[in-house]
């Protein structure tokens, strides 16, 4: 991959890989179509899994591997089983994958989180849409960009030095009542 030389040629290594993908659509279990499984396994499993790879060679021992998880992963939301399933490969790709980099040191967690307050939602939700999924959330709103930025640094950092191949729930509390 070029970005992969680039890195190379510019930076020489990496000591953190944030592989952050996502996207999905819903549809109920009898209109799911092949297509929108292959189009979503592939950006959300597919994508995650081989930036990893591809980056492996640059990242140095000691190093920390971040996912992008979803809460749709931890619920029962109708209509997002193929989103979430492509979601939830992650968790066991981290407990995997800190066993198989385990004599490099490199770390593997999963950052999962809720609805997030972005200009993309903005743009994809309307005010219903929108007070629908802050109902679901304890707090009553959405998290910010800021507040998610805040857990990844922390996973990321040698301030968890000791967290290996668990997911970080960062949903306001939505999936836990």
């Amino acid at each position: 991959m070029r970005r992969y030389d680039t890195v190379k040629r510019e930076k020489g290594s990496l000591d953190v890989l944030w592989a952050s993908a996502g996207g999905g659509e819903p549809a109920p279990l009898g209109e799911i179509t092949e297509a929108q499984f292959d189009t979503w396994f592939g950006l959300n499993a597919r994508g995650t899994l081989f930036t990893v790879q591809k980056a492996l060679p640059l990242l140095n021992d000691g190093g920390s591997i971040l996912m992008t998880g979803s809460n749709a992963s931890l619920g029962a939301f109708p209509g997002w089983s193929v989103y979430a399933g492509s979601k939830a490969v992650q968790q066991a790709w981290a407990r995997i994958w800190l066993n198989e980099l385990k004599d490099r040191r490199i770390r593997v967690n999963v950052l999962t989180p809720g609805q997030v307050a972005t200009a993309k939602q903005e743009e994809l939700f309307d005010d219903a849409t929108r007070r629908q999924f802050e109902s679901l959330i304890p707090r009553g709103q959405m998290g910010r960009p800021d507040e998610i930025a805040t857990a990844a640094l922390f996973l990321a950092s040698d301030d968890s030095s000791y967290v290996n191949g668990m997911e970080l729930v960062a949903d306001g509390g939505t999936t836990a009542i």
